[in-house]
């Protein structure tokens, strides 16, 4: 009877405990009280939603490629298409406002929808400010898109700051909601009222208002550079600083351009589908012979996996570098978004790299600027490891830090594709009977060179070594006492 009797105390005790908890989470609080409960039985995680935008705003601003004749090409187009791809990647790096809202309802899916269909037009606008650079018409259509979809992000944010739920942990707690509102606010309006000042511009002076665009992507590091201030947080705790010192998420610039590169790699198959012959053709021309109505098209073969093997071998140097970051920041997204720039560009190159005649100028011309478009792509990838080296301790994994293990072959990693287009451009210039051969015998060749890299790194530290510091161990001995230092670097760490 005693044992009875204890257990149903506890029985009691437990069940006033249930009755407890379930009126404190049924009870108004700070976060929301019954409406949070609620609302997220109708809400799930943001990261989804941002996996899709980011794959969408990177197919969006790779298809805004150049595919004009040479003439045109070498115009003030090429500066078009690159202000507008980095406007772009100014549109992706404003989308982390969705790792400020950690849920969504249908209402934000609906929102993002709306900003993700605006941002699928821009590059018919890039099309017309392409082919009508002194028609506003393109300007303003480029301009007004950009404009609503800040109007759109800005019901983003006061729809989320609406309902605490859907928020950040740490906005949720605070007792700053309206400062953080405010804040985020400010920050995303600044591109739409630039765009706002372009269109005015467009209307008196033409020019201007390309320079105004060019501010929108240049702004963080405007800003900086004037020392205007940022408003400090009371929980010091700041979202959305739009500095280039602001912390990027690592996973959100690879998968961004992954994205771009795949696409890269896919449109090179798209032009190739073209060279299909035509069975007539082929009876007619060819006797029948598939296999000699394919020889005619073996340049075009030819250049195709030349750059394919390009587009891949940047994405693994891009890998290799990325593999090594611990923490980027916007002054490395942008440095990032200059290369992958170029990348896009790619397409256009092997296009134009067997489209005109053998021997002609427009060759020679075309395999120049694909020169350009490798060199420029790859100066990029090394500029944006120059700037991780310089705060190597927050930014970089020991083993690449200066004098570390792994430091002149990641150099070596990211110089080899503008040092060697660079030394192609200058061979076609002085060979230019034999351009295409060479440009064609570069693509060939440098993945062969990445597989015997490594070794040409130590074969050619050892040769520095017996020339400057005769003194020193051998290269065995080097490489055993590097491998102890790095060991215990990463014991330190």
């Amino acid at each position: 009877m005693v044992g009875s009797s204890d257990d149903s105390d506890v029985i009691e005790q437990h069940a006033e405990e249930e009755m407890e908890k379930s009126r404190a989470a049924s009870s108004p609080s700070l976060l929301g009280g019954s409406s949070r409960r609620e609302g997220h039985s109708s809400t799930q995680s943001s990261h989804r939603l941002l996996a899709y935008s980011d794959a969408l705003i990177s197919i969006i601003a790779t298809v805004m490629e150049l595919r004009q004749s040479l003439q045109l090409l070498l115009s003030a187009k090429i500066a078009v298409y690159l202000m507008t791809f980095l406007i772009v990647t100014v549109a992706w790096a404003a989308h982390i406002l969705f790792q400020v809202i950690v849920r969504i309802d249908d209402c934000l899916a609906l929102l993002n929808l709306a900003c993700m269909m605006l941002i699928t037009f821009l590059p018919y606008t890039f099309s017309l400010m392409a082919m009508f650079p002194q028609n506003i018409l393109g300007m303003l259509l480029f301009c007004g898109c950009v404009m609503v979809i800040g109007i759109i992000q800005c019901v983003i944010v006061l729809y989320a700051f609406s309902r605490p739920f859907l928020l950040d942990e740490q906005i949720q707690i605070s007792e700053n909601q309206n400062f953080y509102r405010s804040h985020i606010l400010k920050v995303i309006m600044r591109v739409p009222i630039m765009c706002f000042f372009a269109i005015i511009f467009s209307f008196i002076f033409f020019q201007l208002s390309y320079v105004l665009l060019a501010i929108v992507v240049f702004l963080p590091y405007i800003s900086q550079t004037l020392k205007w201030q940022v408003e400090e947080s009371p929980d010091e705790v700041l979202f959305y600083t739009y500095l280039p010192s602001e912390p990027l998420s690592k996973e959100r610039v690879e998968a961004f351009s992954d994205g771009v590169y795949a696409i890269v790699a896919t449109l090179l198959i798209l032009d190739i589908e073209d060279n299909v012959p035509d069975p007539a053709v082929v009876q007619q021309r060819f006797g029948g012979s598939l296999v000699a109505a394919l020889q005619a098209y073996g340049p075009e073969y030819l250049a195709y996996f030349g750059s394919f093997a390009t587009v891949g071998l940047l994405w693994f140097v891009h890998h290799s570098l990325f593999l090594h970051v611990t923490k980027a920041t916007r002054l490395m997204g942008l440095l990032n978004a200059f290369s992958l720039a170029f990348v896009g560009g790619l397409p256009l190159a092997y296009q134009l790299t067997h489209e005109f005649p053998r021997n002609s100028r427009n060759e020679l011309e075309a395999i120049q600027i694909s020169c350009v478009i490798i060199f420029f792509a790859g100066i990029f990838q090394l500029a944006l490891w120059v700037v991780a080296l310089y705060n190597q301790r927050e930014s970089l994994h020991p083993d690449v830090w200066y004098g570390g293990r792994e430091h002149v072959f990641m150099l070596a990693k990211l110089a080899l594709y503008p040092c060697v287009a660079l030394g192609t451009f200058f061979l076609t210039c002085v060979l230019a009977e034999f351009s295409a051969s060479i440009f064609h015998l570069m693509e060939i060749t440098v993945p062969f060179a990445f597989l015997l890299l490594r070794l040409l790194v130590r074969i050619g530290l050892a040769l520095l070594r017996l020339l400057f510091c005769p003194d020193r161990p051998d290269l065995r001995s080097m490489v055993e006492e590097d491998e102890s230092r790095v060991s215990f670097n990463s014991v330190v760490t």
